[in-house]
């Protein structure tokens, strides 16, 4: 293909700061069609970018015939529905994180990209490890951590904290569905690195409960917690803990530890990413990850070099998003029932829509 014309749905502030830019630095890609919420918004983004054609619906966008890829920028409710009618329509999918709002949405959105196994169906992946996780899946492999006996996912931080910051659309559930503060994306980075979880038990409150909606300046109820904890039970009997709050003053920020029967291994997550190790008997060292074996964020290249060549989506492709969607289900499921739930292997999720 020699050039790969793209239309934006729901170009916002990601699309602004990491897809557009992304995209425009890839050879011989041009981004020709733009569709968001309202047609003011729509003729802003069309003039700041010089797209020249513009719509008020997203359905006649994925309908253009001149379009080859969507880009589907927008808030979660819009995922599945955009990527299905955008893969039948014979275009390629990136699709902004937190795939779907729910397990069964996502489950359509696996369903429709393996009925067009020529078309490519990415969805934007978590940030968070991609610098080192060369080093960290090379350190697992080579046996040095042991047996695994315990997983800790931590982020925490005072971003709700105010009970004056508005609502966000992060806690609204007909727009964000289950997902909860940060722990799919967290998540998502853990199981690039090991197995899913098999069992889970969780809990979760909305501390600040009643937020201004900044669209209507009323005082509306919080539908989605701001605090969250789960503990796990991982193949082979390691145990986890989940910590996640965006309520918490002084909090220790993001960081995935995994401690196994001979090290340590712990990643920390801020401007730059980091991984240090503790073997036994011995103090934390950093496990050096050179330059240029820290990948970055190349999404939009990995998106084009896939349509092109064919290669396979490695960050990240629908079934890895199937899978931290199983776990963010299996969570919500565990907080109306106030009790442990399995998390459905990968094998059962895809025999249960006759895959």
């Amino acid at each position: 293909m020699a050039r790969i014309r793209v239309g934006i749905v729901g170009l916002g502030r990601n699309c602004r700061e990491r897809h557009v830019p992304g995209l425009q630095r890839c050879d011989d890609v041009e981004i020709v069609a733009v569709c968001n919420r309202t047609p003011a918004s729509t003729q802003r983004a069309a003039a700041e970018y010089g797209i020249p054609r513009r719509y008020e619906r997203w359905q006649d966008l994925v309908r253009d015939p001149e379009i080859d890829a969507i880009l589907i920028g927008t808030w979660p409710y819009l995922h599945a529905p955009i990527t299905v009618a955008a893969l039948e329509q014979g275009k390629h999918v990136l699709c902004e994180a937190r795939m779907a709002r729910s397990l069964h949405e996502a489950q359509l959105m696996v369903e429709a990209a393996r009925r067009h196994p020529e078309l490519v169906l990415q969805i934007v992946p978590s940030p968070f490890g991609l610098e080192i996780h060369d080093a960290v899946l090379e350190y697992l492999k080579s046996g040095r951590l042991g047996k695994l006996r315990e997983v800790v996912v931590v982020a925490v931080n005072d971003q709700w904290a105010d009970e004056q910051v508005p609502l966000s659309w992060r806690q609204v559930r007909e727009l964000s569905g289950i997902n909860m503060v940060m722990l799919g994306i967290l998540h998502e980075t853990l199981i690039r690195w090991l197995p899913d979880p098999v069992e889970v038990f969780a809990q979760a409150q909305a501390f600040v409960p009643e937020r201004v909606d900044p669209t209507t300046g009323a005082v509306v109820p919080v539908e989605l917690p701001d605090a969250v904890h789960v503990l796990a039970r991982f193949p082979g009997g390691a145990m986890g803990i989940y910590h996640m709050s965006h309520v918490a003053h002084g909090g220790p920020g993001v960081s995935i530890t995994l401690y196994g029967s001979k090290a340590t291994l712990q990643c920390r997550f801020g401007t730059t990413e980091e991984v240090t190790v503790a073997e036994a008997g011995g103090e934390f060292r950093e496990l050096p990850v050179p330059p240029a074996r820290r990948r970055g964020w190349q999404v939009e290249a990995d998106f084009i070099n896939s349509i092109r060549s064919g290669a396979p989506v490695r960050f990240t492709d629908p079934i890895t998003g199937l899978r931290y969607m199983a776990f963010t289900d299996a969570v919500a499921r565990s907080l109306q029932e106030h009790a442990p739930v399995q998390v459905p292997a990968l094998a059962e999720l895809l025999a249960a829509h006759g895959e």
